[in-house]
């Protein structure tokens, strides 16, 4: 298994109370980057940073408000130094439902955290680390955002949206020194999971817990693009299902 040193790195991460987005500040930790923990549940995130150490902190942080992604990225450029990689993981998968029925209020609330929340931060990560000589951020994709899944109208409209935010700030930003790229991780065994298979509408819900790769999958394969390795996939959409990149990343 792959080794990544990362002791020079700060990284924010939203989304970061449980799943993907815990599993990567773990990593990222251990590999000796600094970490800034951003979601709604601040509990949650002030023991997953008290357990890592020193090397963490916890913000609170509701990620379709501009003004706390803005607070977040000040407080942790303060603590830590520059940010030099924004993990954009915060995300819903409800409302879960035929189009035609699901409430247009739950649908938009699901943009505001799905898309509008990578929105923010990109919005504020982008003119800094261009101001400071570059730096990496990474959104997290799936395959929803270019395949219509029965029942997740929403996911897949903010997912395919996400898509061309991570296209757009590669074309506008390569230039300046800035790594934009996305992750699709596959079905990851994390709490989403759980909502999806209780709802029982459509077909990743028919798989079982054992289906689903480890959310340390996703997190060690964010450690890899933050390396130059990965640079062929800026402002592209890097898939864990793909073998040649398990293999890139050290899964296989």
């Amino acid at each position: 298994m792959k080794n990544y040193d990362l002791s020079d790195k700060t990284v924010m991460i939203t989304g970061a109370s449980r799943g993907i987005g815990e599993s990567a500040a773990r990593a990222f930790a251990q590999a000796g980057a600094k970490v800034a923990l951003l979601a709604r549940s601040g509990d949650s995130i002030a023991r997953i940073a008290s357990e890592i150490g020193d090397a963490a902190i916890a913000i609170p942080c509701d990620v379709s408000r501009f003004e706390d992604v803005q607070s977040a990225f000040d407080k942790t450029a303060k603590i830590f130094g520059e940010v030099n990689v924004l993990i954009n993981n915060a995300g819903v998968i409800d409302p879960i439902g035929p189009l035609s029925l699901i409430d247009p209020k739950d649908f938009a609330r699901a943009i505001d955290i799905n898309l509008m929340g990578v929105m923010h931060g990109m919005r504020i990560a982008l003119p800094a680390m261009a101001g400071t000589g570059g730096g990496t951020i990474i959104n997290i994709s799936s395959g929803a955002a270019t395949n219509a899944v029965e029942g997740w109208s929403a996911y897949c409209a903010s997912k395919a949206a996400v898509l061309m935010l991570t296209r757009m700030g590669d074309t506008e930003n390569r230039d300046a020194g800035l790594r934009v790229m996305g992750l699709s991780p596959g079905t990851v065994a994390t709490d989403m999971q759980r909502e999806i298979k209780k709802s029982g509408v459509g077909p990743v819900a028919k798989l079982d817990w054992e289906d689903h790769v480890p959310p340390e999958w996703p997190a060690r394969a964010l450690m890899w693009m933050c390396t130059p390795e990965a640079d062929g996939f800026r402002g592209m959409d890097v898939s864990l299902r793909e073998e040649n990149v398990r293999k890139a990343v050290g899964l296989v």
